[in-house]
């Protein structure tokens, strides 16, 4: 029985050894699919990271170029609006010197007169006005409180010009690209 019972021993050690044997190769490949998987793990950490990156770098490079293109605009705008700013102030003087001219009668406004066309029983005196450069026609003085309604008309005149101007370089400036 001595040797059975030590046959059975041995064998049971042999059963238990193989296990540990078994448990330990488990253990190890265990612990090598852990490593592998942890680097892969970490390299896709790190590529991920690194796409993340570029994605915020990029944004910030198409931010960066539209705050470009909006100050840009901005200042095309300024410069338009001052250029017409001061078309409009000076039409604005040129019409309040005319004005005054015309109230202290330094100017007067006169119309050509077409002398073969005159209504029935309307004289229109056939001379011509010294030193104009229309040498052979008529002219007819405008009475003052009418050449200042003129005035008044062609001042809202050049005014709204002056404004569309400034309305069309305003669209142009805004999109360039569809006007032309």
């Amino acid at each position: 029985m001595g040797t059975g019972e030590g046959g059975a021993i041995s064998g049971s050690w042999r059963v238990i050894g193989l296990l540990l044997l078994a448990a330990a190769a488990f253990a190890a490949a265990w612990q090598f699919q852990d490593w592998r998987y942890g680097r892969q793990l970490a390299e896709q950490a790190r590529l991920n990271a690194e796409t993340q990156n570029q994605l915020t770098q990029t944004a910030a490079s198409a931010q960066q170029a539209e705050q470009d293109k909006r100050l840009a605009l901005e200042q095309r705008l300024s410069a338009s609006e001052q250029t017409h700013y001061r078309a409009l102030s000076d039409a604005q003087r040129d019409q309040d010197r005319l004005r005054d001219r015309l109230a202290t009668a330094d100017v007067r406004l006169s119309v050509l007169l077409d002398a073969s066309d005159v209504a029935p029983g309307c004289h229109v005196p056939a001379t011509a006005s010294a030193g104009g450069v229309d040498s052979a026609t008529v002219r007819a003085r405008l009475d003052p409180a009418h050449a200042q309604r003129i005035i008044t008309i062609t001042d809202t005149g050049d005014r709204g010009l002056i404004a569309l101007q400034a309305c069309q370089a305003y669209v142009r400036a805004l999109a360039p690209e569809h006007l032309e």
